[in-house]
């Protein structure tokens, strides 16, 4: 494949993708998304909706009984592992951990897929383990036997031994799971800043507000093996939430100083209907927002330059709202200030400000005028 075949390939595809246990009915039935470099993929659903069955299919560690998993463009189960596993990272839910290891041993056992099968590890793998340890905030567990640290630890430490691998695509299995508050920042932060730097992950997740804050798409999936992927924005609405786990919630705005984050709160029990027997649908397929074209504009403040590829790139990608740009440089604090006025859909403009949003170290602030606009 030449390499301007391999950059016309999204990196991860899933093409029709069922499956079902032995004897059991399908969990899984035509799967299909899209994920490319630096995107970031929230996997949804109630229990025993298949996600984690998902990722171990995805990976090949379950095969599907039809469809297939593509990483550019080449099909994962011909594939040698050692060529995919110097690819794609997983992190499982922690439940274990050899006892005889220390917690520094685990994470340096993530360097083994770029080790030779003879060799032993080097002062640069050393290195890699030791920061990606200190950058998840867990370097003092280096010395402690798995076995002697908690589960919220352990997660970290199997989270810290996929980073070391330094993978294209990262994979993790409700990685928020028996962490504190804290570690769920800690953890959500780093997916954020690996994907700026243009690490593909993937995450099963029952926050649905984790999804809508840090998810650029989204999957969600019923116990029916129904199943609706997309921008993250259309996917996960209060509809497709009670359709999927049969929970009234209400998704709304919490504004900081910094910038208006999504959060969903749970209501009650969805009375007469039970998860899974209605068909997800896209945002808006109901009619409960005005389409007309709006006016607004999106402020966003950028604390470097580090970033500033990925907020030019979102402006391309959308420029068909922009009516107006303005940039202004703060030299004294090396800040720099951009405003972009607009005019579209709501759900487009919307859409500009959550990927915006997406983009670690950056304040972004959404305003619209007053007539017309109805709040999805």
């Amino acid at each position: 494949m030449s390499e301007m075949e391999r950059k016309a390939q999204a990196l991860l595809k899933i093409e029709k993708g069922c499956f079902a246990y032995k004897g059991g009915p399908q969990i899984l039935k035509d799967i299909n998304i899209e994920l490319e470099a630096g995107e970031i993929l929230a996997v949804l659903g109630p229990n025993g909706a298949g996600k984690t069955t998902l990722l171990r299919c995805m990976m090949d560690m379950l095969h599907w009984q039809s469809g297939r998993s593509l990483l550019d463009g080449e099909d994962i189960r011909s594939m040698p592992a050692s060529k995919l596993w110097r690819r794609m990272a997983y992190v499982p839910q922690a439940r274990s951990a050899a006892a005889s290891y220390t917690a520094f041993q685990t994470v340096l056992l993530g360097r083994s897929s770029r080790i030779g099968a003879f060799s032993a590890p080097s002062e640069a793998d050393m290195k890699v383990a030791e920061r990606v340890m200190e950058r998840l905030g867990i370097a003092h567990l280096a010395d402690k036997p798995c076995h002697a640290i908690s589960g919220g630890e352990l997660q970290m430490v199997l989270i810290a031994r996929a980073m070391a691998a330094e993978p294209e695509i990262l994979v993790l299995d409700e990685p928020e799971s028996n962490l504190d508050f804290k570690n769920q920042l800690i953890v959500l932060d780093t997916m954020s800043a690996l994907a700026a730097e243009g690490v593909a992950c993937i995450f099963n997740t029952h926050y649905p507000a984790h999804a809508l804050q840090r998810a650029g798409k989204a999957l969600m999936l019923t116990k029916g093996g129904e199943s609706i992927f997309g921008d993250t924005t259309a996917v996960v609405t209060e509809d497709n939430i009670r359709r999927a786990f049969g929970v009234n919630a209400l998704i709304g705005e919490v504004e900081t100083p910094h910038n208006i984050m999504k959060n969903v709160v749970a209501v009650g029990v969805s009375e007469g209907r039970a998860a899974g027997n209605d068909a997800l649908q896209t945002a808006g397929a109901e009619g409960g927002r005005k389409t007309d074209d709006v006016l607004a504009s999106i402020t966003v403040i950028m604390h470097s330059n580090e970033h500033a590829a990925l907020i030019n790139n979102a402006f391309r990608e959308y420029n068909h709202l922009l009516i107006g740009r303005m940039g202004l440089p703060h030299r004294r604090s090396e800040k720099y200030i951009i405003t972009v006025m607009l005019e579209g859909p709501v759900a487009d403009i919307e859409a500009l400000s959550h990927r915006l949003g997406l983009i670690p170290d950056i304040s972004v602030k959404t305003t619209y005028e007053q007539e017309g606009y109805i709040h999805g």
